[in-house]
């Protein structure tokens, strides 16, 4: 059987587009693009194949399903050609008990996914492989693509030239200038990157660096392009995985553009909707305070014209709250309870809380909604740039609800 997969608008706009074609944003509305499957074909293999085919390759040797991201291909990008994906044999990171911290915490089983043990120190390395993969299977197909660029404050852009030295394809990266430490800048330099540290901040970085990917010999690496959220989401499956294919209660992960949380949600729902797993975790992301556009998104929108009003003190986070994941409460339980497991994913990485046994039946009790429905949520969750967040709230609406002051 073969699965497919495509770009196409997160507002539902008619087209699709190729994976292997350079576009950033919709033709027709100009809003961002999401990667979608083929779930009907995905279902032609029952679910207990997808796990058992799963476990089998957790630890293979036979390239390159010997990675976290990969051994889920048909899950990822499943038309790529094995000689053409990039991998530092990322993913299968520890889910580490912390027993003693979950103690001090009053939580009793707590476990943390310690996703920062990669080749570059962060769990952008299971995006940028996906991404590189892509470009370097676009290049052997002729398409004439020079170099794959960037804007970061450090760990994107260590990511990016990392996987492009192994593929061997040329990387550019914008830095802010004085902005990111040594440490960050040191692997960019290393893997032969072209670093141009600007007179700006991030967002001046990211402008730039737009314009100059307008050149489709320059192709964007940034978190726009949803190609790196495909192998993000590779983290939720594998969290079920460590657990046995029992489901946390509640995953706690930080969050900037949400980019990390859209990969979470992405990737449970896709175990959901194909039978992997009978229910769905709650999600919790922390922002920090000075960076914190879904927070005061949260606090200040408007409800009746989905309008959010500018900040002075952060108006440059709150551009970019259009691209925030509104719906961080995803489902709830079913069925007997046990203590709570909760999984905490750090700043690096990611925590995950206590499962519960859910194998056995697999029967779809989920409250449903339809499009109809899904139409009178909030107007700024239409509005998203992350249509799983759109499938939280049409599913979950209690989740949505603001607590009384």
């Amino acid at each position: 059987m073969s699965y497919n997969a495509w770009f196409q608008c997160i507002n539902g706009c008619p087209g699709q587009y190729s994976l292997l074609e350079i576009i950033y944003r919709c033709p027709t509305c100009g809003d961002l693009l999401e990667v979608r499957h083929d779930i009907d074909a995905l279902k032609t293999r029952a679910a207990g194949a997808w796990i058992k085919l799963f476990d089998d390759r957790v630890g293979q040797n036979v390239y390159p399903y010997g990675s976290g991201v990969w051994a889920k291909k048909e899950w990822v990008v499943p038309f790529i050609d094995n000689e053409n994906v990039v991998s530092t044999c990322e993913g299968h990171t520890n889910l580490f008990w912390a027993n003693r911290y979950g103690k001090q915490l009053h939580v009793e089983d707590l476990w943390v996914k310690q996703c920062g043990n990669s080749h570059t120190g962060s769990f952008k390395d299971l995006g940028m492989t996906v991404l590189v993969s892509v470009v370097n299977q676009m290049i052997a197909n002729g398409e004439p693509i020079d170099a794959v660029a960037c804007a970061s404050t450090g760990d994107t852009s260590a990511a990016l030239a990392a996987y492009g030295a192994a593929a061997g394809i040329p990387t550019v990266v914008f830095l802010p200038r004085d902005k990111v430490s040594p440490a960050q800048l040191v692997q960019p330099l290393a893997n032969g990157a072209l670093v141009l540290s600007l007179d700006t901040d991030f967002d001046g970085c990211m402008a730039a660096v737009q314009e100059v990917t307008k050149h489709k010999h320059i192709y964007l690496a940034n978190s726009m392009n949803s190609l790196r959220i495909e192998g993000q989401k590779t983290i939720s499956i594998e969290i079920v995985q460590q657990f046995d294919w029992e489901v946390p209660d509640w995953v706690i992960l930080p969050g900037g553009n949400l980019g990390n949380v859209s990969a979470f949600g992405k990737g449970f729902l896709m175990m959901y909707d194909l039978g992997l797993i009978s229910k769905l975790p709650r999600i919790c992301v922390a922002q920090a305070e000075n960076a914190n556009p879904l927070y005061l998104s949260y606090l200040t929108s408007d409800r009746q014209s989905g309008e959010c009003p500018q900040s002075d003190r952060d108006a440059a986070a709150l551009q970019r709250r259009r691209r925030a994941s509104l719906g961080v409460g995803a489902g709830r339980g079913s069925g007997a309870r046990r203590p709570h497991r909760h999984v905490q994913l750090p700043a690096y990485g990611s925590c995950v809380g206590s499962a519960q046994k859910t194998r056995g039946e697999k029967g779809d009790s989920r409250p449903r909604a339809s499009g109809r429905d899904l139409d009178r949520q909030w107007p700024e969750i239409r509005r998203s740039e992350n249509r799983v967040s759109r499938w939280h709230a049409a599913r979950y609406p209690e989740h949505f609800t603001k607590p009384a002051r």
